[in-house]
């Protein structure tokens, strides 16, 4: 009884997440089955609860093309970076001379998402407007 108006406490007065409802809910089974050594048996009206489905918000063709179409310069660059080679804002922000390869047509981000390094399509589109922008700001 007291597992199961911890779990409920948890999710609707602490609103935590799923997955922090779930790991508190197997810290209370595991206190109970292997340090008290008391068998609660099963458990009824205890779901565990179910972490939701994030689903990325993609743009259309069209809609990226439209917005390509509104900016320039250096805001373009950023723009077809991050819509053609999969980037965040902050990776493509960080992006350095030396993580961009053109013989081999790919990005190297460093320090992504989870402090990983990954590798990315560079679009053929930014490839020459990228050359000359580096050209300009290295004059």
């Amino acid at each position: 009884m007291e597992v199961k108006l911890l779990d409920t406490w948890l999710a609707v007065n602490q609103r935590v997440s799923a997955s922090t409802q779930n790991q508190a809910l197997s810290a209370v089974l595991f206190l109970y089955r292997e340090v008290l050594a008391i068998d609660l048996g099963q458990i009824d009206g205890v779901p565990r609860a179910r972490v939701p489905d994030h689903v990325p918000v993609v743009l259309s063709r069209d809609k990226v093309r439209r917005i390509l179409a509104k900016v320039s310069g250096t805001p373009w660059l950023i723009v077809s970076l991050l819509s053609g080679g999969g980037l965040r804002l902050l990776e493509c922000l960080e992006l350095r001379v030396k993580d961009v390869d053109f013989d081999g047509n790919q990005v190297i981000v460093r320090r992504g998402k989870g402090r990983k390094d990954r590798r990315t399509v560079l679009p053929a589109s930014v490839k020459a407007p990228l050359a000359s922008h580096l050209g300009d700001v290295k004059r």
